[in-house]
């Protein structure tokens, strides 16, 4: 039996029971995505830092999170094939969650004069991306059941990658074009880039993801 014969044998096996420890992970990424959402939302600086607060108190619980997983990974995990995957998934959502909170204190840093509804835009793609993941992360303990429902989800966040690449691009055009004041301009710009790229790290997890679906039809 080839290296990912064994992988579908004992993925379609059993349920995992690394399942918990990802879902508290979805969790983490829901809430912040939405608090970001909120804070994109308003110009109330008061309400920014409590928002970023809220990230914060995310990231650092994923972290944690990650952490216990990989002791759970080496503890458990006879396949290495099993471990090398879980734990790059893990990896992704961590790097995602991360993301949001660079985004979160993105907004706090620069203390834009105003929120631009293309901004807003992306900040729900974000939040959009981590709905997203929650249910490809709860469909990961049934590959073989939830093949469709995954390949579905993983296009779904496909597509609103490429949705928020359009929109980030159209929105560094409209400010070069529209804003005058260089320093709001910068501003604008880095904000921009912060949730573009977090839009992007959401991708990594479900590419990832297409690789076990691909592996498992081998």
């Amino acid at each position: 039996m080839n290296l990912f014969g064994f992988f579908r044998k004992k993925i379609f096996a059993s349920r995992t029971h690394f399942s918990p420890t990802f879902s508290q992970q979805a969790a983490y990424i829901r809430q912040a995505s939405a608090a970001l959402s909120a804070m994109v939302g308003t110009t109330d600086e008061a309400e920014w830092r409590r928002l970023e607060r809220e990230v914060k108190v995310c990231e650092v619980q994923g972290d944690a999170m990650l952490t216990e997983l990989y002791e759970e990974l080496y503890d458990n995990i006879v396949s290495f094939v099993d471990r090398e995957h879980l734990q790059t998934i893990a990896m992704y959502i961590d790097e995602f969650l991360d993301n949001i909170n660079a985004s979160a204190k993105s907004i706090l840093l620069y203390s834009p004069r105003r929120i631009d509804q293309q901004l807003a835009e992306l900040a729900q793609y974000i939040k959009a991306e981590a709905d997203a993941l929650t249910d490809v992360i709860s469909m990961l303990d049934d590959i073989k059941h939830n093949f469709s429902a995954l390949t579905l989800q993983c296009d779904r966040i496909s597509e609103l990658e490429h949705a928020a690449d359009d929109s980030y691009e159209e929105y560094i055009g409209y400010i070069f074009q529209n804003e005058k004041d260089p320093i709001e301009l910068m501003k604008y710009k880095n904000i921009a880039e912060y949730l573009e790229l977090t839009t992007d790290s959401a991708k990594k997890v479900s590419d990832h993801v297409r690789k076990i679906l691909l592996s498992c039809t081998e």
